[in-house]
């Protein structure tokens, strides 16, 4: 099992780039962040951040191939991979379909699926042979070429996925792996590995040797119940982008929602915490001491085959940024990270350089 860092770069800059040379210190796999325009941009913070580490890599998870074009998503992540030595990868997908809402794009005029798989032909033939002729549904280039090269021979190129099924059946045929947003149970992470191996197969590949990511709204600290505190200020926020079909598969009541998605859309999250059940918050986050976060990655997340923790990790301040609460008995970024260092990694043979 491979850990990583998620990020949502809305902290102070310094305080980023201190957690993410931490992370570097501590032999986290990779740092990542999401390419949207509700944050502070990601490639310049990660360019910032390129010469003050060593080995973690880092990328998008994930770049909105509806809001920015391929062909300049493969630039940047070329660009970063120069860099970095090497270090760069990425994760595409559609979009945030709420932020698309706030461009006045309906998702479902986009065929979401088909123009992600044409981003990706179009951006694997960009990054490897720096140039592009293609004429497409969605994307048409006559010759265009670029100066932006990736050092690596190969930069890893995933898809966002989270509904399913054909979305994770594309990611096992055409790309390096699928990171998988917000579940938590064995059952819900079944269905991802299930449908990754059927397209997998389907190209002829080993599905075992794909990136399977687990990006889950994470919170630990020695008080567990701080812990889950901060994670449940956070889960309506993110539930409120799960279909039906997930929240199913994460044994959640769509219905059961309604009033919390709506007190999110309303920019009301301290009503939608106040509506988030503590027992709805447990089933839709990983929270609580060290043991009882790496029981739960082991049994729910490990077990079905994922091979990579991608920890979007919630401390006091970004709950703050978010709700205007305050939480102080929650564990900050750096003592997180170095709890999962010290208490979590170890859990797993061959998680980490840094286990």
């Amino acid at each position: 099992m491979k850990f990583s860092y998620a990020m949502l770069p809305d902290y102070p800059l310094h305080e980023s780039l201190a957690a993410i040379e931490l992370a570097d210190q501590l032999g986290f796999h990779a740092v990542y962040a999401a390419d949207e325009t509700w944050h502070k941009d990601m490639w310049q913070l990660f360019a910032a951040a390129a010469g003050r580490t060593r080995t973690i890599r880092f990328g998008p998870s994930l770049s909105p191939v509806t809001l920015r074009e391929p062909t300049l998503i493969a630039q940047a992540a070329a660009t970063l991979d120069e860099l970095t030595g090497g270090r760069a990868e990425c994760v595409i997908s559609s979009g945030n379909f709420g932020l698309l809402a706030q461009y006045c794009v309906d998702w479902t005029t986009t065929k979401p699926l088909s123009r992600v798989r044409e981003a990706h032909r179009v951006m694997r033939t960009f990054l490897d042979e720096g140039a592009i002729t293609h004429v497409g549904e969605f994307f048409n280039y006559r010759g265009l070429f670029t100066f932006a090269r990736p050092v690596q021979r190969h930069l890893p190129l995933m898809l966002g996925a989270m509904r399913g099924p054909k979305s994770f059946q594309a990611a096992g045929e055409i790309s390096d792996g699928v990171h998988h947003a917000l579940s938590y149970t064995r059952s819900a992470y079944d269905y991802v590995v299930e449908n990754v191996r059927i397209g997998a197969e389907r190209a002829g590949k080993d599905w075992k040797s794909l990136d399977l990511g687990a990006w889950v709204v994470f919170a630990t600290g020695p008080d567990a119940d701080a812990a889950r505190q901060a994670a449940r200020a956070m889960v309506g926020l993110y539930a409120s982008s799960m279909p039906a079909e997930q929240l199913e598969r994460n044994g959640v009541d769509p219905d059961s929602l309604r009033d919390i998605i709506a007190a999110v859309g309303t920019g009301d999250l301290q009503r939608a915490y106040d509506l988030t059940p503590p027992e709805l918050a447990d089933k839709l986050s990983i929270s609580g001491t060290p043991q009882e976060c790496a029981d739960k990655l082991r049994s729910e997340v490990a077990a079905a085959g994922m091979n990579h923790a991608i920890l979007a990790i919630t401390d006091s301040a970004l709950v703050n940024a978010f709700t205007g609460m305050e939480l102080p008995k929650v564990a900050g970024v750096k003592e997180q990270l170095r709890l999962i260092h010290d208490e979590i990694m170890p859990a797993f043979s061959g998680s980490a350089s840094g286990a």
